[in-house]
């Protein structure tokens, strides 16, 4: 064979090679990409698990039996892990988005207090001196949500409080503390979201231990002090929020002060 025929040779077996290596590689590398997608995919996760849970170790005054929880906590991190690797996509909707994000805050808080149980209140976790967003239990960032370091502080102010004009959420973000919502015993979910909030703004405002209401004179959690920018977007007032779901109504003159605020933890 003359050296051109020989190079010739060569270059065809060369070709047929690239083309059946190409032939292999190509799906292969697709097939990857799929499964990594796989996880992905921006489905809205399903809170069955979580809701279990919920149903299990808390009470219908909201108190958890977090000794209870503690042996069950596998699970409750099994359902964290989904939370984890699938954050809320685009495509989600509104009602997605919000149910996923409160459900992560307080299944996240219960995680916090497991971790640190026995403990008397939240509070008392994490540094001695508490600097507000910098040191608190709140500010540190101790679970992962798509690939990104998280705290509570962040799904409450940078997400939920940012993002979606609904100071409902107020009524059902429970910080583990006997001053705040009661944590209710099932999950919250898309299809009944608003149904939800409304049933957690008429159990707190109408639970005298958390709001001492009368036209003469109002009482208020201390919520409806720290957030009271949230409580009057869209033209609204903390007015309008307290007999919206109030039995007892006020009015703009009726005097309006704060209860102290109790730390203690919500326990059974």
């Amino acid at each position: 064979m003359t050296p051109s025929l020989l190079k010739v040779a060569i270059t065809g077996i060369v070709s047929c090679l690239f083309i059946s290596l190409t032939a292999f590689v190509i799906p292969f590398s697709v097939g990857v990409t799929t499964a990594r997608n796989a996880s992905t995919t921006g489905v809205p996760v399903n809170h069955t698990l979580y809701d279990r849970l919920l149903k299990k170790y808390v009470n219908e005054k909201g108190l958890v039996n977090y000794r209870g929880f503690k042996h069950d906590q596998k699970e409750l991190t099994k359902y964290l892990d989904m939370l984890s690797n699938n954050p809320p996509a685009d495509k989600w909707s509104r009602n997605e988005q919000v149910a996923y994000w409160i459900n992560a805050y307080n299944a996240y808080t219960i995680q916090l207090i497991l971790n640190h149980y026995p403990v008397a209140s939240i509070k008392d976790i994490g540094s001695k001196v508490q600097i507000p967003f910098v040191t608190t239990p709140w500010a540190s960032k101790f679970f992962k949500i798509g690939g990104k370091d998280m705290s509570l502080d962040h799904i409450e102010r940078s997400v939920l409080r940012k993002q979606f004009n609904e100071p409902r959420i107020h009524f059902a973000l429970v910080p583990a503390a006997t001053s705040g919502p009661r944590l209710r015993n099932e999950a919250y979910q898309p299809d009944k979201l608003s149904t939800q909030l409304d049933e957690q703004g008429s159990d707190f405002l109408n639970n005298p231990a958390k709001n001492a209401i009368s036209p003469q004179r109002a009482s208020l959690s201390k919520i409806f002090d720290w957030y009271k920018s949230d409580w009057q977007k869209s033209n609204k007032s903390v007015d309008y929020w307290v007999n919206r779901y109030s039995s007892a109504k006020i009015n703009r003159d009726t005097p309006i002060s704060y209860l102290d605020y109790n730390w203690g933890l919500n326990e059974q």
